[in-house]
């Protein structure tokens, strides 16, 4: 009997963050860092990090992730025209 198939991987291409001694943030993506977060916002973003990851929420850690590089879809980009 074949095993079943496996689902797919539902963030293929993961950020990954990195709190520094100083309190930045550092977002990486494919091993390479994509910005660095720092002051204030870096405070309330490493403290939303610390709750979803506390909560093992990847999800919620994706999208605070891509919301502090700004690669996060807000619903208003235009779409292609079709003829």
């Amino acid at each position: 009997m074949a095993s079943p198939p496996t689902p797919p991987d539902p963030f293929p291409d993961p950020f990954d963050h990195q709190v520094t001694k100083d309190g930045r943030v550092r977002v990486s993506r494919g091993g390479r860092v994509v910005v660095t977060v720092a002051g204030t916002a870096a405070d309330r973003l490493a403290e939303a990090l610390e709750r979803a990851v506390a909560r093992d929420d990847e999800g919620e850690v994706q999208l605070l992730l891509a919301r502090a590089t700004g690669n996060y879809r807000r619903g208003n980009e235009k779409r292609a025209h079709r003829p």
